[in-house]
């Protein structure tokens, strides 16, 4: 009961639906991506299976939240994956005439290609909400966590829909979507750690702690989004003529 009438809880509680709205909507798109060319039946099928292993996920990441992103090496590996995903969702398939068979195969390929995805982009999603739920407190934040995750389940199930539709409609929306994978992934390799010594950098919020100059975090951001377009398609373009 005490919980419930804290100020500081449902400030959190604000800020976790924030966040989940912000960053769950990433997720949203790269399940979206990776199922678009299932056919209908099945979409939901992938949608549904990606976004339990996105909530496994971060039940298994959230226990680990406040050191994750203090791991030198890390946001670059997971940037470097996000680059690639982004780069693979531009490429045409070779053939898009497959038997059942083959049909059931991709959905698992695209069930693992969302869970890659998710796997990187939830870091940055559970330690924000680690960081809302301890506001609060130590009594509230497991509550708090639970919360946040349970919010982003329908968040992402019927953003990714909504979003597959907007694909079917404007194809741009890919393009689009493969472009915002670049660009978390810019801002997620500049912040990395290991690159502190060559970084510009800034005094933080908090005391002795220090963040990257916002000019170059964007510009990384952009950078990544325009890697991702300008290599997607050169290498679409390609395709047509080796196939």
């Amino acid at each position: 009961m005490d919980m419930l009438t804290s100020p500081e809880f449902w400030l959190a509680v604000g800020q976790i639906i924030l966040i989940d709205i912000l960053l769950g909507g990433d997720n949203a798109v790269v399940i979206a991506l990776a199922c678009r060319k299932l056919p209908p039946a099945l979409r939901t099928k992938g949608i549904l299976w990606g976004t339990a292993g996105a909530i496994v996920l971060r039940v298994v990441l959230i226990f680990f939240a406040l050191t994750l992103l203090k791991l030198p090496f890390l946001k670059l590996v997971g940037g470097a994956l996000l680059l690639w995903i982004g780069i693979k969702l531009l490429l045409p398939e070779a053939d898009d005439d497959h038997s059942k068979m083959e049909a059931s195969d991709k959905l698992w390929g695209a069930v693992k290609t969302v869970i890659i995805a998710d796997f990187v982009m939830s870091l940055d999603n559970v330690i924000a909400i680690a960081g809302a739920a301890e506001g609060a407190g130590g009594s509230h934040q497991m509550p708090l966590v639970i919360f946040g995750l349970l919010v982003s389940i329908p968040i992402i199930v019927w953003g990714s829909q909504l979003v597959i539709k907007l694909m079917d409609k404007f194809p741009i929306v890919i393009t689009l979507g493969a472009m915002l994978l670049g660009w978390i992934a810019g801002t997620m390799l500049v912040t990395d750690p290991a690159l502190n010594a060559w970084v510009p950098m800034q005094p933080g919020d908090k005391p002795g702690t220090s963040e990257v100059l916002p000019q170059v975090y964007y510009a990384l951001g952009v950078g990544g989004a325009l890697f991702v377009l300008i290599v997607g398609k050169l290498l679409a373009g390609r395709r047509p003529a080796e196939a």
